[in-house]
């Protein structure tokens, strides 16, 4: 009874320090706590798990991320860590990729709402500006089709030109436009690369014409590019007109042709009963140019296309460089509206006032309307091909518009450069932190060339190396370059540009690999080349001879000779060794620690002779095992 008293009096003399201290403490938490108690109420704990559905507006920052998914910081925190590479704050703007990747690993649906950029908001005021002064305008024709079947040289018998003779390796290697005045009337033709390296630049001509010129070989029939052609003209839904083209060489395959057309439903009219029309012609002879001329100018009438030529000028870029002397240039199809020298200019990530305009035969010119291919000068910075051009009021708009348009490319460039952007890369990336890594800078002549180098050089296979691309830019080299290069131990393509003296002796210095081309296919050919070098070695083990072991000697100081007679091959004091007993492989990857022939220490023993074998390392030999010596050869791979 007596300890039970003291007990209790202990408990109620701690229960009361207890509230002193209580009494004298501070905190948020503790006065909210203190007020509930004296209103008589507890304050509600609000326990909230996470949303299915979630919609967000650019930019995503982090903490807003988390407020509208209901998820936990910490938690996103280690799986941007992890699988991201990203140290994250709360206040960190996410990629839209990378929160749909959140999301999706959490099992939520997300929604993301576009940000409300100035250019998007200039192509709305575009859309929506009236056209009260409709004119017929030419056609826009588009030659496509494979590599070397004759689309430039059609075109060259078209313009009586010899452009052909002057691209090297004989294929078109940049996007090319010509504005003619035929007896039929303008017409506007685009002549595109055929090699497979160039599809970005076929979709290009593809999406800015009206008709498709498709050009067939007539000794070829339809190849892979021909394929990929048909597939980009009836994704941008225009016309196909099928050049059956030389046809000099003899219509043998014609059937087969009409009967692949056909099976991409590219039916030819007449006695096949469908409606594209193929017309023979051979680009040598001259034969079928003027019975093309005339379709083309039919579908013209037929199409109905006008534009009005009183608004403010919009057009394509389709190619875009920097020219020694002159700057950045933009080689433009004006679509809609005329350009003016003098205009304010908005063009992508480049903006300015035109200085001047060149037509399809360097001639300047002071205009440029509808369908009307032309170069523009006085751009700040090279455009990227496939961009849209706006003229624009002010050049202080153009400058607002171009400068946003280049700060969101510029941190998509850095987002994209990151590894394990995506869920198939991420699965990739697991557990090869050794895969060997081939660092490329790119610099190439014009926008175009370079966008499909980068895609060709990515399209190689790299399950077991790895290419990275750490810069690419139109441009001679320089120094900037190969001191990139050095610090990333990588190389340098020149595709088509010069490089002055001063950054090849830099290259020299820091031994940077540095390298010219004329020819695409070169390029993609030396980059697998220079990723088939990193690639670890086939070892293939060859089996060299058998020796058995017929006694056993142990010698002082030196331990278990084994006396054998080679049956097979010959042993080799360099090769390694196994040790086989009753089929059974008790050791291997041994090597040879004595060869003996008599009391000779010898390099190699031949079939049906004696010797003396020390294993190194191994002592558990028996009368009767079999000793197999073999070579481990490295064979390099290719990709």
């Amino acid at each position: 009874m007596e300890a039970g008293e003291k007990i209790a009096e202990w408990r109620d003399r701690d229960l009361e320090e207890r509230r002193e201290r209580l009494a004298g403490a501070t905190g948020r938490r503790i006065h909210r706590r203190r007020a509930a108690q004296e209103a008589g109420t507890t304050a509600p704990r609000m326990i909230q798990g996470p949303k299915t559905n979630v919609t967000l507006h650019e930019p995503i920052r982090i903490k807003e991320f988390c407020a509208e998914t209901g998820l936990n910081f910490m938690q996103l925190f280690k799986i941007l860590r992890d699988e991201h590479e990203l140290t994250a704050n709360v206040n960190m703007t996410l990629p839209t990729e990378t929160a749909h990747l959140l999301a999706m690993h959490f099992g939520l649906e997300l929604e993301v709402i576009p940000a409300r950029t100035l250019l998007v908001e200039l192509e709305e005021e575009i859309a929506q500006r009236p056209q009260e002064n409709l004119q017929p305008r030419p056609t826009i024709v588009t030659m496509l089709g494979h590599v070397d079947h004759g689309k430039t040289s059609l075109l060259d018998a078209i313009r009586a030109t010899r452009v052909v003779a002057g691209e090297d390796g004989g294929i078109t290697q940049h996007i090319r436009s010509y504005h003619l005045e035929t007896s039929h009337g303008p017409v506007t033709f685009v002549d595109t690369p055929g090699h497979e390296a160039f599809s970005a630049m076929r979709a290009r001509g593809a999406q800015v014409t009206d008709v498709v010129v498709l050009v067939v070989a007539a000794d070829d029939g339809l190849m892979p590019q021909t394929i990929e052609a048909i597939r980009h003209a009836q994704a941008a839904e225009v016309p196909i007109v099928v050049a059956l083209n030389k046809i000099d060489l003899g219509d043998q395959n014609k059937t087969k042709i009409f009967g692949q057309l056909s099976a991409h439903s590219l039916t030819p009219s007449g006695d096949w009963g469908g409606d594209v029309d193929v017309i023979e012609t051979s680009a040598t002879q001259g034969t079928g140019i003027e019975e093309l001329i005339s379709h083309l100018a039919d579908l013209s009438s037929v199409l109905e296309l006008k534009s009005d030529p009183a608004v403010p000028a919009t057009g394509t870029v389709l190619d875009a460089e920097m020219k020694t002397g002159v700057g950045a240039v933009a080689r433009i199809l004006v679509q809609d509206g005329t350009l003016h020298v003098g205009d304010f200019v908005v063009c992508g990530n480049a903006f300015g006032t035109v200085r001047a305009l060149l037509d399809d035969r360097d001639r300047r010119i002071n205009e440029a309307g509808p369908s009307m291919p032309v170069e523009v000068w006085g751009l700040d910075d090279v455009a990227g091909a496939g961009d849209k051009l706006y003229v624009v009021s002010t050049l202080q708009r153009a400058k607002e518009i171009a400068t946003e348009t280049r700060r969101t490319r510029i941190d998509n460039a850095r987002m994209r450069s990151r590894k394990g952007k995506s869920l198939e890369d991420m699965v990739k990336r697991r557990g090869t932190d050794e895969v060997p890594e081939l660092n490329l800078i790119l610099k190439g002549d014009v926008d175009g060339s370079v966008a499909a180098l980068r895609q060709a050089l990515m399209a190689i296979p790299s399950d077991e190396v790895r290419l990275t691309i750490r810069h690419a830019a139109v441009g001679p080299v320089n120094d900037s370059d190969v001191l990139l290069a050095a610090t990333c131990g990588g190389m340098v393509a020149a595709f088509r540009v010069d490089t002055a003296a001063k950054p090849r002796r830099l290259a020299e210095q820091h031994g940077v690999d540095l390298r010219s081309y004329r020819v695409i296919y070169d390029v993609c050919d030396d980059i697998r080349k220079a990723l088939s070098g990193l690639l670890a070695p086939e070892r293939r083990v060859e089996p060299r001879a058998t020796a058995e072991v017929r006694e056993l000697f142990r010698v002082s100081k030196v331990g278990l000779v084994a006396g054998c007679y080679v049956v097979q091959g010959t042993v080799v004091r360099s090769h390694l060794l196994k040790i086989v007993r009753d089929g059974v492989v008790l050791r291997e990857e041994c090597k040879i620690a004595s060869l003996r022939r008599v009391k000779d220490d010898v390099k190699e023993v031949r079939t049906n002779m004696e010797c003396g074998i020390r294993v190194e390392g191994f002592d558990d030999i028996h009368v009767g095992d079999q000793i197999q010596t073999y070579e481990i050869v490295e064979i390099a791979r290719s990709l």
